[in-house]
């Protein structure tokens, strides 16, 4: 399969169910026909869009509570997670926060692994926020169900479930549906303003980037009685790297998809690259590493050096760096400025980049014109396994050698009982990764 080419947010006419038919002549009157029925649908926006949110944990409710407030006719349909107490917990923050379109009744909360197929079919437009290892069939079922999709980040963590996810984008497309990513700083307006600069010559012709995501450790739900070992690794995720994908690609993904977008969303071909497990080295923290140091190469010659840490105690730095031939961009601490022949500084009114990317998706559905940011979010998803790779490995790795990948991560069923956790990779012994 060939892998469709990047490109910037791509938009179609409307949202529709696909209807499945036994010619493909039927298949394209089917298309045209339903397109026809539902550009109107949510034009005066006073339809209310039913909204189901699968993976209820502190992003998810984070996600379903900008889509509430960024549209005033959308309603809280559904909730969706693998363990009841975290189906509960979104409930009960709901009936509070937004009483009036908030309150999801008891026949609509599924807890279990299947959970969010029942979601899909009670929405019409699904946030997906579970463990990245999930996305792939999450997103697969919500777009093949007609449904609109805010996907967060990353899309998921092997070459299999990247490819999946460029076929429903695929389909997404031809079906006029939308999948918003949650790689929010594409949404964020003076990073918007800053690369536009940069598109427009500011700093010339880019000779090479660099980006780091240095911070601190993060959250652990010690293990208790009765927890299956599946239950411990799901509700500790980050720590998994079939889960996660390991925090290169789970966090350290935003840095990368910067260096996407300054490339204009073209691959990298090629990378090499380091990484260990010096600090976090105890059972909770299960099998990832807590350093990156990756080197990727376009196709073009220019390279982008890349870092991230989850080490506490250290030094933070979450920033980027757009080296050209008249001029230097520089992001850090939400702030961005060019220097050299052309110095400017963002300027214009400043807006949560959370709250835009929910409020551009909910617009564009209201306006038959939906969003779909699919092929640079699987492009940078991609770029951040790729590195990984590399470093559990210690090889040099190609996109091409991710993307024919049939590597898959994690257990073949879901079942409640013994999972052994892998060991931790070890660069020239680990052959796949």
């Amino acid at each position: 399969m060939t892998h469709p080419q990047p490109a910037s947010n791509s938009s179609s006419s409307t949202r529709r169910e696909f209807l499945k038919t036994g010619s493909a002549a039927l298949a394209a009157g089917a298309l045209a026909t339903s397109s026809q029925i539902a550009h109107g649908a949510y034009a005066d926006g006073s339809d209310f869009l039913k909204v189901g949110l699968i993976g209820c944990g502190g992003r998810g409710n984070g996600a379903a509570a900008q889509a509430l407030n960024a549209d005033p006719y959308t309603k809280l349909a559904a909730l969706g997670d693998a363990f009841e107490d975290q189906v509960d917990k979104a409930a009960k923050l709901f009936a509070t926060s937004h009483a009036d379109r908030g309150s999801v009744p008891k026949e609509r909360r599924f807890h279990g692994i299947d959970a969010y197929k029942h979601v899909v079919e009670a929405s019409d437009v699904v946030l997906l926020a579970t463990p990245p290892h999930f996305r792939p069939a999450h997103l697969k079922a919500a777009i093949e169900a007609g449904k609109h999709v805010f996907c967060e980040k990353p899309v998921a963590v092997d070459g299999p479930g990247c490819r999946s996810v460029a076929e429903t984008v695929e389909l997404a497309k031809r079906k006029k549906l939308a999948i918003v990513s949650g790689l929010c700083w594409r949404y964020d307006p003076k990073i918007r303003a800053t690369f536009e600069q940069v598109e427009d010559g500011a700093i010339g012709k880019i000779t090479a980037m660099r980006c780091s995501y240095n911070t601190g450790g993060l959250w652990t739900k010690p293990r208790k009685p009765g927890w299956s070992d599946l239950e411990w690794q799901i509700r500790n995720w980050l720590y998994f790297t079939w889960l996660s994908g390991d925090h290169i690609v789970e966090q350290h993904i935003h840095s990368l998809d910067k260096m996407v977008w300054a490339m204009n969303d073209a691959r990298p071909v090629k990378c090499s690259g380091t990484g260990g497990r010096q600090v976090r080295t105890q059972k909770e923290y299960g099998n990832v590493y807590d350093h990156f140091a990756i080197e990727y190469e376009f196709a073009n010659g220019i390279k982008a050096f890349s870092r991230c840490r989850q080490q506490n105690g250290c030094k933070t730095d979450v920033s980027d760096d757009l080296i050209g031939t008249v001029g230097n961009c520089h992001i850090a601490n939400y702030q961005s400025r060019i220097t050299g022949k052309n110095n400017w500084q963002f300027k214009g009114k400043k807006r949560n980049m959370y709250d835009v990317e929910h409020i551009e998706l909910f617009k564009s559905i209201r306006a038959g014109k939906p969003i779909n940011n699919g092929d640079y979010m699987t492009t940078s998803t991609m770029m951040a396994i790729m590195g990984r790779i590399a470093a559990y490995t210690g090889k040099d790795v190609t996109w091409k050698q991710v993307w024919e990948s049939k590597t898959k991560l994690g257990p073949d069923k879901y079942e409640w009982g013994k999972l052994e956790v892998e060991p931790v990779a070890m660069p020239g012994i680990t052959k796949e990764a």
